[in-house]
């Protein structure tokens, strides 16, 4: 199987082998990443075979410069045949080296990264590195023995749990599971491996013989696995993940590793992984996968646009949203003044992210020595004069404009030149609030999703004077707390909620032609929505929307919906999940969302106020008027600039409303789901309603006339 030395693209070599005393290094260098890429698979297998012909080398190390070990596939390569050597081929070859072969884990191992250490005999971490197996969030399974050696290292049990979710372990867990052999404490990689690699020939000239077994031929944690371990996941899937198909073929990978021997269950574990490969779930979920990362480049931001350094922060507004955005900033190690001038309301704040820090402690996710460092990190003060030296502030002030036009009044008195201004509204106006200060270039808005601290998705609101220092400083800031930030601009809901509006009206709409709240909350989350509009409405609570609403009825926008059924709600105090009742009733410390007569009475009249005689309502309809509704939308964003591109919209959608990832977002699937269907119905609704929401989108017909939508 030796080939020759591939090269990589600035034509040197990325794998080298060279020998340290009578231990062989292969030494992969692969900028940025180390990704598994051709010329890395091609240089493994020639490096190894050096190593192996070397008779001075008595082991093997395998070790990676940079700052990670092997960091997954080469998104380069995604959606194109593979070039030989093949993953699966580069593993069986380490598989049956005839020299023990340990490798040495910095940064991140994931994905083929990590399969190529499992074919490894022996395997040191040093502390801070990860290791996962994420290939599910991209609709696959691991497809180089990943499920078939993970399980002889950690049990079956252990093993699911990481692919399944595939989110990575620490170094010290994965010493604890059986995943790695030690922990090593050392400069660099090479330091800590080439010390692994002395023990263990010590080791071996000690016991006389080889102590080390393959991975694949090693079965002590796999023995006696009770076949209802695999009964009890597939029932978990069935009931919480139904749409997804990977998930399953897992399962079924991981319990050939235990049923099957070791040759038969790799071909298992390949035959599943061409599924996977071949379901229409993994071009969405690889869509989702590189939208995430595209939006981050903002078209017509220039590159090189100077940041400012944002190492003090402060957020105006201790309510539920305050609190969160406190807890982001913590998060992520930058101090953050939280400032009310409510001190019961600092009180209330404090207490609530004490106890979600601890919460987490209590998962494991956290230590205590973690939670006393965050929770330092955020000072709570009544004066908004303590502001004045940050260089953010966050205001998250009641959802009015007056209100917050007054808040930036005083920040901008108040606060240092160069200080960012950022509101969180959901809704209103990036400029009329930046109207308020003497310096609109230095305002934006920072709309975070509830709860602030879980929610991916920021969107970043560019208002008409907002210079490009302080969109591409909040963009970075974005990553750095962790969001997936979308550059948007100013309009009324932005992007997701203007979004969001029209189907909340589609689905209103329905409700008043005869369907129930439930139907349509159930046909959306058949699609694949993890919630309901309705259910969804009752979780952000229906006082927030119906101030949304009378806050538009008092500007006199023209736009502005009548009073409704929602509304009546809202003022008897039925504001959803945090009160018990709102377009559902929930049980004392339940979220299960049960239907109440109270309101089916509420539609009813409703209903008959409005003179409307109620139908049976198809489901398709539903799915029709909900889901269409929102593509077109979309297009009319795109018409008028508020978002740049389609998966920018995608994202949104992806990361702060629940469309499934594996449908790609909203705008992938309506490509899937045919454009020229989609426009053909917003057309037959525009005629039959005369409703502006249904007025097709020129940018949706051009798209139907062509069949696609260009990126």
């Amino acid at each position: 199987m030796a080939s020759p030395a591939p090269t990589d693209a600035a034509g040197g070599l990325p794998v080298t082998y060279e020998r340290h005393g009578r231990i062989g290094v292969i030494t992969v260098d692969h900028p940025p990443v180390n990704a598994v890429s051709q010329g890395v698979r091609g240089g493994l297998v020639a490096a190894l075979d050096e190593g192996l012909a070397d008779l001075a080398a008595e082991a093997l190390l395998l070790v990676c410069a940079g700052r990670t070990f092997m960091a997954g596939a080469d998104i380069r390569e995604f959606g194109k045949a593979p070039a030989p050597p093949t993953l699966p081929e580069v593993v069986a070859w380490l598989d049956a080296a005839g020299k023990p072969v340990t490798a040495a884990i910095h940064g991140t191992a994931l994905g083929g990264g990590l399969e190529i250490a499992l074919a490894c005999h022996f395997r040191v971490a040093l502390p801070g590195a990860r290791l996962g197996l994420p290939e599910v969030k991209l609709g696959l399974l691991p497809g180089a023995g990943g499920t078939q050696r993970l399980p002889r290292l950690v049990g079956p049990e252990k093993a699911l749990d990481m692919i399944l979710s595939g989110d990575p372990v620490g170094a010290e867990e994965a010493l604890a599971i059986g995943l790695v052999d030690a922990v090593e404490d050392a400069d660099t990689p090479l330091e800590a491996g080439l010390r692994a690699a002395e023990r263990l020939l010590d080791r071996r000239r000690l016991a006389g013989r080889d102590v080390l077994v393959p991975v694949s031929a090693r079965s002590g944690r796999i023995t006696g696995t009770d076949p209802a371990l695999f009964a009890r996941r597939r029932a978990e899937l069935a009931a919480k993940t139904p749409h997804l198909f990977s998930p399953h073929r897992i399962v079924d990978a991981v319990e050939a590793a235990v049923t099957l021997p070791f040759a038969d269950g790799t071909a298992r574990e390949r035959a599943l992984f061409l599924e996977c490969m071949a379901s229409p779930q993994r071009a969405g979920l690889i869509h989702a996968f590189f939208a995430e990362r595209e939006v981050a480049k903002v078209p017509g931001l220039p590159t090189e646009a100077p940041l400012r350094t944002i190492g003090r922060t402060a957020v105006v507004g201790a309510g539920t949203m305050g609190t969160g955005i406190a807890m982001c900033f913590a998060n992520a190690g930058l101090p953050v003044l939280l400032q009310d001038s409510s001190t019961d309301a600092l009180a209330r704040a404090t207490a609530t992210i004490r106890r979600n820090y601890e919460t987490t402690a209590r998962k494991g996710r956290l230590t205590m020595e973690q939670v006393e460092g965050r929770m330092a990190l955020i000072r709570p003060t009544p004066s908004l004069d303590d502001v004045a030296g940050a260089d953010l502030v966050v205001e998250a002030a009641f959802e009015s404009m007056d209100v917050k036009r007054a808040v930036f009044r005083s920040l901008d008195a108040i606060c240092k030149p160069g200080a960012i201004l950022a509101t969180n509204t959901s809704t209103l106006d990036i400029d009329a609030i930046a109207q308020a200060t003497t310096r609109p270039d230095d305002v934006l808005g920072l709309h975070f999703f509830s709860p602030a601290q879980v929610m991916r998705l920021l969107e970043v609101v560019r208002g008409a004077g907002t210079s490009d220092t302080v969109l591409a400083t909040a963009m970075a800031l974005a990553r750095k707390i962790g969001k997936v930030g979308v550059a948007v601009g100013n309009c009324h809901g932005f992007v997701g909620n203007r979004i969001l509006h029209q189907r909340g009206c589609e689905a209103m709409a329905l409700v008043g032609e005869g369907a129930s709240p439930q139907q349509v909350d159930r046909v959306l989350t058949e699609f694949g929505f993890p919630l309901g509009h309705f259910a969804m409405t009752d979780l952000a609570g229906l006082d927030v929307g119906w101030r949304i609403r009378q806050e538009r009825r008092k500007a006199g926008d023209p736009e502005a919906e009548a009073p409704d059924w929602l509304d009546v709600l809202a003022e008897r105090g039925r504001h959803g999940q945090k009160t018990g009742a709102g377009v559902y009733r929930y049980e004392a410390g339940s979220r299960v969302p049960l239907p109440d007569p109270e309101v089916d009475s509420v539609i009813a009249e409703d209903r008959r106020r409005r003179g409307i005689t109620p139908r049976i309502v198809a489901d398709e309809d539903v799915r029709e008027r909900c889901l269409y509704v929102m593509v077109n939308e979309a297009a009319k964003i795109l018409d008028e600039g508020v978002a740049a591109r389609p998966v920018d919209i995608d994202a949104i959608w992806l990361h702060g409303y629940g469309f499934p990832s594996w449908r790609g977002g909203l705008l992938f699937w309506a490509g899937q789901e045919g454009l020229r269907r989609i426009a053909a119905a917003v057309e037959r609704h525009a005629r039959r309603t005369g409703s502006p929401r249904w007025q097709p989108s020129p940018r949706l017909l051009r798209w139907a006339e062509a069949g696609s939508i260009p990126g």
